[in-house]
């Protein structure tokens, strides 16, 4: 239901049934014209009857979402028409044709152009006016091209400009549909936080307050209620990561790293990545906040800041731990410790993109992932 009500296609659709039916009644007006012109009236008629019965089913199958979703009524359409423009022959000799006798199906044949064009886009708009064109063509002779360029021309000019609305329609419904999913989202999360708010994390900030005034074994309940605090903060600050086609949010990927010990640190607004670039640099800055709990002290406290520099993405990994020496650093690397030189150095020059790491004893670590 959620897709049918944000389809942007429907009036294409509409339109494109109501083309049908008129041009239909075009073609029996100018068969009616033109009376006296045709060797066999009763193939005319016939003609008109088949193409009758087909704008009425596939008019309904257009009106109807399995007919608008399966690309198999549109080539069916294509192949019928072609039928029916062939089917001219049962009204007129082939020779007339090619003297300057008129193509019964007239305006009607472009209708599988517009159907092509909407459920498949720019390519099969100019795959409908290839296939009409070349018909239209076989029909008239190729001593006739400069009769037909004109027809050729529009068919053209209508697959590919209704093709391309359909497309840039297309990318728009998936965008409001991914807008509706996210506000959505956004909506029953606020409704969470407040309810949240008002009375979990509440009890959690006692809990913390109370155990660290009591002391002793309540001060690690003081702890294990903090944790959790930061844990639901987290959750309910956490912004949806999947953005449009595999663009994910470094953001969204990052805050849920958020502890007691651990603060995340990112713009307003949505820093977009490829998927597969945005996961490696988490993984990144996950094996530098794991270096932290290993090695900078018991104590130790992070803080994981990104900056969006426009043609630059820059994730700061910083601790207040023991800090080290560059020189413990390479020797580590040449011991076989491999997490700084391939999971973080190894992660980031795979992504074209630079590590520079700040450490001195007594001072904390610093990592700035740039790319």
């Amino acid at each position: 239901m959620e897709r049918e009500t944000v389809d942007l296609l429907q009036p294409l659709w509409r339109a494109l049934v109501v083309f049908r039916l008129l041009t239909w009644a075009f073609a029996c007006f100018g068969v009616w014209t033109r009376w006296d012109g045709i060797v066999r009236p009763y193939g005319a008629v016939l003609q008109l009857a088949v193409m009758g019965v087909w704008t009425l089913i596939s008019s309904y199958g257009y009106s109807r979402r399995w007919g608008r979703r399966n690309t198999r009524l549109a080539f069916a359409d294509l192949i019928i028409t072609v039928g029916c423009m062939f089917a001219t022959l049962w009204a007129q000799p082939l020779l007339d044709i090619r003297a300057g006798a008129s193509v019964l199906t007239s305006v009607w044949a472009a209708g599988p152009v517009l159907a092509l064009a909407i459920s498949r886009g720019r390519d099969g708009g100019l795959l409908g006016a290839a296939t009409i064109s070349l018909a239209l063509l076989s029909l008239r002779g190729v001593d006739n091209v400069s009769k037909i360029l004109s027809n050729v021309q529009l068919l053209l000019v209508a697959g590919l400009v209704v093709g391309y609305a359909a497309s840039t329609m297309r990318q728009a419904g998936v965008r409001l549909r991914e807008a509706i999913a996210a506000e959505s989202a956004t909506a029953e999360r606020l409704r969470l936080s407040r309810s949240i708010h008002d009375g979990v994390l509440q009890v959690l900030a006692q809990v913390q307050r109370r155990g660290t005034a009591i002391g002793g074994e309540a001060t690690e309940l003081a702890q294990l209620a903090a944790e959790q605090e930061v844990a639901l903060r987290t959750l309910m600050s956490t912004r949806p990561t999947v953005a449009t086609g595999d663009r994910v949010d470094l953001c969204g990927l990052l805050l849920p790293l958020a502890t007691t010990r651990i603060d995340v640190v990112v713009p307003a607004t949505q820093v977009l990545l490829p998927a597969s670039t945005a996961g490696e640099l988490v993984a990144a800055v996950k094996e530098a906040l794991s270096n932290v709990t290993k090695h900078a002290g018991p104590g130790a406290r992070s803080w994981v800041v990104v900056e969006d520099l426009g043609a630059e993405i820059l994730v700061s990994v910083r601790d207040d731990g023991v800090g080290t020496t560059p020189a413990r650093l390479e020797q580590a690397r040449a011991d076989g410790h491999l997490g700084v030189s391939q999971s973080i150095r190894g992660r980031i020059a795979d992504l074209g993109g630079t590590v520079t790491v700040r450490t001195a004893p007594g001072e904390g670590t610093e990592w700035e992932l740039k790319i």
